[in-house]
């Protein structure tokens, strides 16, 4: 009998397959009346040996005969059977035989049985071939597809599936490009098109995977791929596998956020700054939009109070929205439902999933809710700034549009990362506190110049250190002394913070005493320096002393100059301080060739003045050096810039600082030391508000000196302090004849007061003192006192002046 053509798999590795299965055939008795070639050669019986007889018989050992019968039990039972059998062969040993057998009907209802057998072995094999191809279809949670020669998907497992949401059978037929965004879809073509091209295999390559009916999911995977060929090497296809690696993904990406929030958040001891680079950071990476709202008191540096109220200021909102109600600077009001409040309240973060499906939402303001909705939002997490125990306002995140809503683990990375940002926010807000109060401690001590005296015009800017550095100790002072004249000062104190702020204002209050006393610049200076130095030691003695405050003080400099109107000469002395610069009516710049001096508190080397005559309408500009460091601290091309802009002698005062700060500290460049900048422009009093007698030193220049004066007054139409001024003139020449010796001058000013001086070649100091009733004398000085609004005594080389003020009737 012909064995007929039959195979159960298009698999050339099925052991059952045409060519390499033996086959029988069996009628319903059990006799064999069909036997292949392929079962000779497996058992080696010939057909003519098997042919009409019982392969009970023939092919069963008695011993496995109840296995035999059972194993026709269940063929008979359920038309079929499939496994393995002991069976004999022709030498008599035992072979351990795979089975396929199937019931076949033929024409008149005769029944016959197809057996296909193959040794056990590569049955075993084929089978466990069979259960791995099944379960990577099945049951393996790794992904599996597989593409044609055309990169179309022929085949998809079921974890993809299951990952994607989407039937197996739904992306069959169909490019990447026909199920997958466009950008995705592209990278996925370009590697399934290299492996297919080069037959270079993929390793864990990472890929984006997101699908066209699911956009807004985000899904990150990991791809190995392989070129499949049949034995002869005809391309096959592609078979991917892939595993879901989003979680992962999203671990590192939350790590090299919070990585990336430690290094920039904080650059700068900045409240808002600070608060703009928390929103910059958390949009980049955790949310589609980020606002930062923080209490009133800790954007003007002040500590918040325990129990968080009071409004919010939006100190920060990124990326920038035009749409939404409350922009940088606005104040957002808390409403008692909202998550922002139970934020503040709870302080604890608040994670609303899906704020659309929440219906307290609604209850809110509903122009905000229709904004939200405008804008697509739908998740939200509000996170408390806290530190130090204190709350300093809230971070709300939003999700918008196709993004995921927030899970629990975004909320902790949101937790982190403000909880990290809350501590550069509290040293930024500090940080203004201290700057704050020694910003204003020092503008309490800075003068408002006169910017018109009868001596000078002035015009100053004062600038602080901006950033971490603080106020420094930087002043300047315009003080108007006797005769007219004017005291110009500028100073700097080393270091910064309350404690060089505090020292400045010893040193600027030492030097209106010591300008009080009419002393020469030189020793203006010098008693400058030994006052510094003796508050060096008290602080070095002092156990509570503070270091850098002996650092401070110890190193200040200052310059000191005395104009005179009246002789045009300008006296100056300085202590390792910047030079001042001298610009002349027709323009010429000079920086001034002074002493340089040491700095204040060092000793060691004496001052020394340096006159000069000033043409009337010079400049004179004195400055520290954070002008000239201001600019990239290139020196010399900041004292370039600064000759270029004092050329312009005849322009505004005001005018010329404004331009000397605009070219030394351009808007991008921030000043890390305090500026002062006074300049001063001289005047020259007219020869007629000035006059000057020589008088003899006899009894009768009292008397001549009552005359000149009234003479004088009633010139000048001040007739009304003809009175008052001989008297004084009269005591003060009477006080230098009893008193004094050398010849006597007697002066009159007229400026914004009258001023009258006698001046003597005595040294003595003349005091003021209250006389006995019995006291025949005693009384001039206190009678000047009282007639005059002040007076005193300035001393030179020559002598003395005593100089007495009074105001001009229509002042």
């Amino acid at each position: 009998m012909v064995t007929p053509s039959m195979h159960f798999s298009e698999s050339p590795e099925d052991p059952f397959a045409l060519g390499r299965g033996a086959s029988a055939v069996l009628d319903v008795h059990g006799t064999v009346v069909g036997w292949s070639t392929r079962a000779q050669e497996l058992l080696g019986y010939s057909a003519k040996e098997v042919i009409g007889r019982s392969w009970r018989e023939l092919l069963v050992d008695a011993r496995d005969l109840p296995v035999a019968r059972t194993v026709v039990v269940d063929a008979v039972r359920t038309g079929g059977w499939f496994g393995v059998l002991p069976v004999r062969h022709h030498d008599g040993r035992r072979v351990e035989m795979g089975f396929r057998a199937r019931a076949v009907t033929r024409d008149g209802d005769s029944q016959e049985w197809v057996l296909v057998g193959a040794p056990a072995a590569e049955v075993i094999a084929w089978q466990r071939d069979r259960a791995l191809l099944d379960g990577l279809y099945r049951r393996s949670p790794i992904g599996l597809v597989v593409h044609g020669p055309d990169m179309r998907v022929i085949r998809v497992n079921r974890a993809v599936e299951k990952a994607s949401g989407v039937p197996a059978e739904a992306p069959v037929g169909r490019l990447p490009r026909e199920f997958m965004l466009a950008e995705d879809a592209r990278h996925e073509e370009e590697r399934v098109r290299h492996v297919l091209e080069t037959g270079e295999p993929l390793i864990f390559t990472e890929q984006s995977a997101r699908a066209l009916h699911d956009p807004g999911r985000e899904r990150i995977v990991s791809v190995s791929a392989f070129r499949m060929e049949d034995p002869s090497g005809r391309v096959l296809g592609v078979a991917e596998t892939i595993w879901d690696v989003t979680d992962r993904h999203r671990a590192q990406r939350r790590l090299a956020l919070l990585n990336e929030a430690s290094a920039r958040i904080g650059t700068s001891l900045d409240v808002t700054q600070t608060a703009r680079e928390l929103a910059a950071v958390a949009a980049n990476g955790l949310a589609d939009y980020c606002s930062v709202d923080l209490l009133k008191p800790v954007t003007l540096g002040d500590e918040p109070a325990s129990i968080a109220s009071g409004p919010l200021l939006r100190a920060a909102l990124s990326p920038p929205e035009h749409r939404v109600p409350f922009q940088e600077g606005d104040v957002v009001p808390l409403l008692p439902d909202s998550p922002q409040a139970r934020c503040l309240t709870e302080r604890r973060p608040i994670l609303d999933r899906l704020l659309s499906l929440r219906p307290e939402w609604y209850a809110m303001d509903r122009r905000r809710v229709e904004i939200a909705l405008g804008l697509g939002v739908h998740s939200l997490i509000v996170v408390p700034l806290v530190a130090r125990g204190l709350v300093l306002g809230l971070v709300s995140l939003w999700r918008v549009s196709h993004s995921e809503p927030f899970e629990d683990d975004d909320a902790a990375v949101a937790q982190e990362l403000s909880s990290r940002a809350a501590v550069c926010i509290d040293n930024a807000r500090r940080f203004t506190q201290q700057q704050s109060a020694a910003l204003t401690l020092q503008r309490s001590l800075l003068p408002i110049a006169a910017s018109d005296l009868p001596a000078v015009e002035t015009a100053c800017r004062y600038l602080p250190a901006s950033g971490e550095p603080g106020i420094g100790g930087d002043w300047f002072d315009v003080i108007p002394l006797s005769g007219a004249r004017i005291a110009l000062v500028v100073g700097d104190v080393v270091g910064h913070g309350i404690h060089a702020a505090a020292s400045m204002g010893r040193l600027r209050a030492a030097v209106r005493t010591l300008a009080s006393l009419d002393l020469e610049p030189d020793e203006v200076v010098a008693r400058l320096d030994d006052l510094v130095s003796l508050l060096a030691t008290e602080l070095e003695g002092n156990t509570d002393g503070n270091g850098s405050a002996i650092e401070q003080i110890l190193g200040a400099t200052c310059v000191y100059a005395v104009y005179d109107p009246v002789s045009r000469r300008c006296s100056m002395a300085r202590a390792g301080h910047p030079a001042p610069m001298l610009t002349t009516p027709d323009g010429q710049v000079t920086v001034l060739d002074l002493p340089p001096g040491p700095p204040l508190g060092l000793g060691g080397l004496p001052f020394e003045t340096y006159d000069l005559d000033f043409p009337e309408g010079s400049l004179l500009t004195l400055y520290t050096d954070g002008l000239l460091e201001a600019r990239n601290s290139d020196i010399d091309g900041a004292l370039e810039h600064l000759r270029a802009c004092l050329t312009h002698s005849t322009h505004p005062l005001d005018g010329i600082c404004h331009a000397v700060v605009e070219a030394l500290l351009p808007k991008e460049c921030v000043p890390i030391d305090d500026i002062a900048l006074l300049i001063a422009r001289t005047r020259v009093l007219p020869a007629e508000n000035v006059a000057t007698w020589q008088l003899p030193l006899e009894a009768t220049a009292a008397a001549l000196a009552r005359e000149l004066t009234t003479a004088k007054l009633t010139e000048w139409g001040l007739e009304e302090l003809t009175f008052t001024t001989e008297l004084v003139a009269s005591e003060l020449v009477t006080n230098t004849y009893r008193y004094a010796t050398g010849p006597v001058t007697l002066r009159l000013i007229r400026t914004h007061c009258l001023t009258c001086e006698v001046s003597d070649a005595s040294h003595t100091s003349p005091h003021l003192r209250r006389a006995l009733s019995t006291d025949e004398g005693g009384r001039g000085l206190f009678l000047v006192a009282q007639l005059t609004e002040r007076w005193g005594t300035r001393y030179s080389h020559e002598g003395k002046t005593v100089w007495t003020e009074q105001p001009l009737p229509h002042a």
